[in-house]
């Protein structure tokens, strides 16, 4: 009997397999390191955006070659759904229900509006479909962590999902430099405009950067709004595999036993720490700790979505879902600012 065949040993292509992912895996922590220190010296950008940059600027001069794929490919999806359970250390159950209750209406408006308009508007913008929902879902939910989170769901390729978080990242800088303004011209309070930041501005980091220019009597609230936020992730994921399995041939009725098999394991993972951290809360040296190794996963992530960048099928995908990320990223800002006036939540 061979090795291969001895099932108290790992499986011999997996053992075999690990070496070769060294050279992609050096490659994207390169990257993250460097773009972690720009983040640091440009807070305002944080280490997601230089991190896609420097993987896309690579990949148009240099390609990297095959032997870096089996790592890259293993920095852009399992090390990223590990960066995703780790950011539950940051909450706990309680901070989810009253966060969750106090922002829902102005967080289920602005989802609401930013899929359908997606959608719609995308439709009639000819923008190809998986670009629209890359789009819509990280304009709506939570930037790069969404569409890297739906892009497997949805088969989409390395070209969308850089073109999708270039265009993401692009408006988050802008909204950095706008937000502060716009709560300040509204008469808005620390807490009010940590509302409208955590519901409005997508990558976490943006969402600090903004909540600090404001005040940071504004940053703790925003960053729970826009972790809850992060929550919506699940049903949208779900909602997502089902449709995907309809058109690719399946017909039945799907179960609710089938339907959870559909959700992600990380999705999973991250309300479990959420329950953990509830019952034992983590020490905060401990969460500053799972946070910024979380957020250099992320970068780590990004970095390898970049190494895979098409420059060719970016260009042919052209202006329109360019045009689109602003016209969504508009009307979330738009319908967040009015349910806030609506429901009188301003201060």
């Amino acid at each position: 009997m061979t090795a291969s065949g001895d099932p108290s040993r790992p499986p011999r292509s997996l053992v075999a397999s690990l070496p070769g992912r060294v050279p992609g895996l050096l490659l994207c922590v390169a990257i993250a390191a460097a773009a972690t220190v720009v983040g640091v010296f440009a807070p305002v950008v944080g280490p997601a955006l230089p991190a896609i940059v420097i993987g896309v600027v690579w990949a148009v001069v240099r390609r990297p070659g095959a032997r870096f794929a089996p790592g890259i490919a293993t920095a852009t999806k399992p090390l990223l759904q590990l960066a995703i359970v780790l950011l539950g250390a940051r909450m706990s159950l309680t901070q989810v229900a009253a966060v969750g209750l106090e922002s829902l209406p102005v967080m289920l408006s602005s989802l609401v509006v930013c899929l359908v308009a997606a959608w719609l508007i995308g439709r009639a913008m000819r923008v190809e479909r998986n670009l629209r929902v890359l789009i819509g879902v990280g304009t709506g939910i939570c930037g790069a962590s969404a569409i890297a989170a739906v892009a497997p769901v949805i088969g989409a390729a390395a070209a969308e999902v850089s073109y999708a978080v270039s265009a993401i990242f692009l408006f988050n800088v802008a909204a950095v430099l706008i937000f502060p303004w716009i709560g300040h011209a509204l008469g808005y309070d620390p807490h009010t405009f940590g509302l409208l930041a955590g519901t409005a501005v997508n990558d976490t980091s943006s969402v600090v950067a903004a909540a600090s220019v404001f005040g940071t009597a504004a940053l703790g609230f925003a960053i729970v709004v826009k972790l809850v936020r992060t929550l919506a992730l699940i049903p949208i994921t779900i909602g997502l595999s089902v449709v995907e399995a309809r058109r690719n041939g399946g017909t039945e009725r799907m179960r609710p036993w089938q339907v959870l098999r559909l959700v992600p394991w990380f999705l999973i993972g991250f309300l479990l720490v959420v329950v953990v951290n509830t019952i034992v809360p983590l020490p905060p040296p401990a969460v500053d700790v799972l946070s910024t190794l979380a957020t250099f996963l992320i970068a780590t992530a990004l970095a390898g979505i970049g190494l895979t960048t098409n420059a060719g099928a970016i260009r042919r995908a052209g202006w329109r879902p360019l045009v689109l990320g602003a016209v969504l990223w508009a009307l979330v800002t738009l319908t967040s600012i009015g349910t806030i006036q609506l429901f009188g939540m301003n201060g």
